[in-house]
């Protein structure tokens, strides 16, 4: 099997997580080895035919606990945490590149990078939480990360303004705290991981914004004023809420005037 999309249907129907993680390097290699064959044969599944392991068991976030990340308890769920958010990125960069059809290869290409970085992080983290006594699957995780792209499954601009420009992004204003905490506290592993996803996540979120401003001039749409449409539209709440990380986000593609209209009340 080389063709991306037939990869791409199979890691999104089959639950298994090892299959899924390697299914994803192989199509990686085989981009690499310029072996890939991004033909779309056959139209893309609906997005309710996407299956999803049976552990973790999955809560609304107002009903996950809260945690303190100086206890030994509160870091391994933290961490738990954050290898559901790395799992459910797998999946999204698989989505994305699976569901739209029609684009430059590069669109493909670079979404499947993607994938291929988030298995990383996830065996990263999922090996990190094995060395704190527990495995993914073992607590509950957040619900709601993937209500994102059904709720945008047939639309790309709103895809990519709410999963990498918005609730991605949000890792690039949250994580630099973060990995302070873990400093202070003498956890380099965890530390050394946490800057990795760092380092990696500008990028997801910078070629979000570059496809985003593609879609935008080849549908003669002005870029800003959609970003902000598609956010009122999409995001449960009116806009997210800050504080937000100017620079890493300017280095991920976002522009001043959206950056100040983040931070209008």
């Amino acid at each position: 099997m080389n063709n991306l999309f037939e990869i791409a249907e199979t890691c999104l129907s089959n639950p298994e997580i090892d299959e899924k993680l390697t299914l994803t390097h192989w199509a990686k290699s085989l981009l690499d080895s310029g072996q890939l064959d991004f033909s779309a044969r056959h139209p893309a599944q609906p997005i309710n035919l996407v299956r999803f392991p049976e552990k973790p068991v999955l809560k609304e976030p107002r009903y996950m606990p809260k945690r303190n990340l100086s206890s030994p308890e509160g870091a391994a769920a933290f961490f738990h945490a954050i290898a559901h958010v790395e799992f459910m990125a797998i999946y999204l960069a698989w989505d994305i590149l699976y569901r739209f059809r029609g684009l430059p290869e590069q669109f493909y290409q670079d979404w499947l990078r993607i994938a291929d970085e988030e298995a990383q992080h996830f065996e990263l983290i999922r090996r990190h939480l094995r060395s704190l006594g527990i495995n993914y699957g073992d607590l509950p995780a957040h619900g709601g990360l993937w209500d994102h792209a059904v709720e945008t499954a047939g639309h790309l601009l709103a895809r990519l303004a709410m999963v990498p420009r918005c609730m991605e992004a949000r890792g690039l204003d949250v994580t630099p705290a973060i990995i302070a905490k873990f400093e202070a506290q003498g956890d380099t592993a965890g530390t050394a991981i946490l800057n990795r996803v760092l380092i990696d996540e500008i990028g997801h979120v910078e070629r979000g914004s570059y496809w985003f401003k593609y879609i935008c001039a080849q549908e003669g749409l002005e870029p800003e004023t959609q970003f902000q449409a598609l956010i009122r539209q999409y995001y449960r709440g009116g806009k997210p809420k800050g504080p937000f990380n100017r620079e890493l986000r300017k280095v991920a593609g976002f522009s001043d005037a959206e950056l100040d209209w983040l931070e209008t009340d």
